[in-house]
């Protein structure tokens, strides 16, 4: 079946990435950068400030879109990770402005990257649904501060006619307000896109909720216990040539 607009989730659906925040080089790498420029860490102290850090704002987020009126039970915010690696300097009273703090992001995204690359196929596939004049949209749930360069990087930037990321919005899927974003700034309407994702409460259950089509694939990053509603189309496993046949490329 053939939809007007596709829509894509990154990470676990086109891009395998594997990362790990908790090995102890990391921290250790990140405490000697922090120390070089006078913010002096232990890599234990620096790792709790960190993840304290992201607790707070989370919060202070959830509180703020909870004033809002919006949200009877439960919000999805989303925070901007370089206000926590600013925030990290201004802790120890060290002056840096946001784009140090962004490239201080970036570092930490390389030194906990162990390898980011496309599935097979994935080009292909996206050139595919270009040239049968479809738009190609993608709804992450990332920071732009890394995803943006790993989209160019990857080289798959340019096959996009919209991309959204959730860091941009202070919130994201399955938050229906960051699918209405997608719909209003690209005039879609929902019953014409289907939604690819590889997490069925986030990319799935939100995309249903909003009157998507959707498009379930079993990843090696889908959650282990991946529990949700069903897809109107599923796979029991990354294969792109079996998505590219199931949408009629």
């Amino acid at each position: 079946m053939r939809y007007q607009n596709y829509v894509f989730d990154l990470y676990g659906t086109l891009v395998d990435i594997h990362t790990d925040e908790e090995q102890q080089m990391l921290w250790e790498k990140m405490a000697m950068f922090y120390g070089y420029q006078g913010a002096f860490y232990t890599p234990a102290e620096l790792h709790d400030a960190f993840y304290d850090m992201v607790h707070d704002l989370e919060d202070m987020q959830k509180s703020e879109m909870l004033k809002t009126g919006e949200y009877a039970h439960e919000a999805f915010p989303e925070i901007q990770i370089e206000d926590v690696f600013l925030g990290l300097f201004q802790k120890k009273n060290v002056e840096r402005d946001m784009d140090f703090a962004i490239l201080t992001g970036q570092f930490f995204r390389a030194l906990s990257t162990e390898y980011i690359r496309l599935y097979e196929g994935v080009p292909q596939m996206l050139s595919a649904l270009k040239n049968t004049g479809a738009g190609v949209y993608l709804l992450s749930n990332a920071q732009r501060a890394f995803t943006e360069y790993e989209l160019k990087g990857l080289d798959i930037f340019k096959y996009f006619d919209g991309i959204l990321i959730s860091s941009d919005y202070g919130t994201k899927k399955p938050d229906i307000r960051f699918f209405e974003t997608l719909f209003r700034r690209y005039s879609l309407k929902p019953e014409e896109c289907l939604m690819i994702g590889n997490d069925r409460n986030t990319d799935i259950a939100g995309a249903k909720e909003a009157g998507m089509h959707t498009l379930y694939i079993r990843s090696n990053l889908s959650p282990a216990s991946d529990q949700g509603p069903a897809a109107e189309m599923e796979l029991a496993q990354m294969d792109i040539g079996q998505v590219m046949s199931m949408l009629g490329l």
